[in-house]
């Protein structure tokens, strides 16, 4: 069997099911493992003086859920949000959050052996800690990331902070 690049793993016979998206005009993926649901759109409740990288938070059948602007994170333009834009929510080391990506074009299955590490040029624009590596489907590219990378320690505790501040607000009032 052939060898994987690290942090990706196989669902079965060599292959990997991903949530297919996009960030302005790049497609990633992202295993379908860590996504818990995709919304819609809905309106977020900015926090003031958060970091630029948090959008701000929704309740989602009464949790309250951090969201993230993915395209911040990695560095990226972004186009205005329409009708297409959603939530992609995820468990990222026990806390529940979402993404704000572009549009979800599909799930995929992905043959292992069509996984190769990123090229410095894709590694360098978006941070090599955040791709697991790139796959080729179909004359397309993608983009494979690794959700439990995108936060650093720092960034996680301050998810974390916000989403058990604004929980904690939400039952006393």
């Amino acid at each position: 069997m052939a060898e994987i690049t690290p942090g990706v793993k196989a669902i079965s016979d060599g292959e990997l099911q991903l949530v297919v998206f996009k960030i302005g005009v790049e497609e990633f993926g992202v295993e379908i493992m860590k996504v818990q649901e995709i919304i819609r759109m809905t309106n977020i409740t900015r926090i003031p003086q958060a970091p630029d990288y948090i959008r701000g938070i929704i309740n989602l059948r009464g949790k309250i859920i951090v969201v993230i602007n993915l395209n911040v994170v990695l560095g990226m333009e972004t186009k205005e949000q329409d009708e297409n834009t959603r939530i992609i929510v995820a468990n990222i080391d026990d806390t529940v959050m979402g993404f704000v990506v572009d549009s979800v074009s599909e799930v995929i299955r992905l043959p292992q052996k069509s996984v190769e590490p990123a090229p410095a040029v894709i590694a360098d624009k978006i941070g090599t800690e955040y791709v697991m590596g790139v796959g080729n489907l179909d004359n397309r590219l993608l983009i494979l990331l690794n959700l439990n990378k995108i936060l650093g320690a720092k960034e996680l505790h301050s998810v974390r902070s916000i989403s058990t501040d604004a929980a904690e607000e939400a039952a006393t009032t």
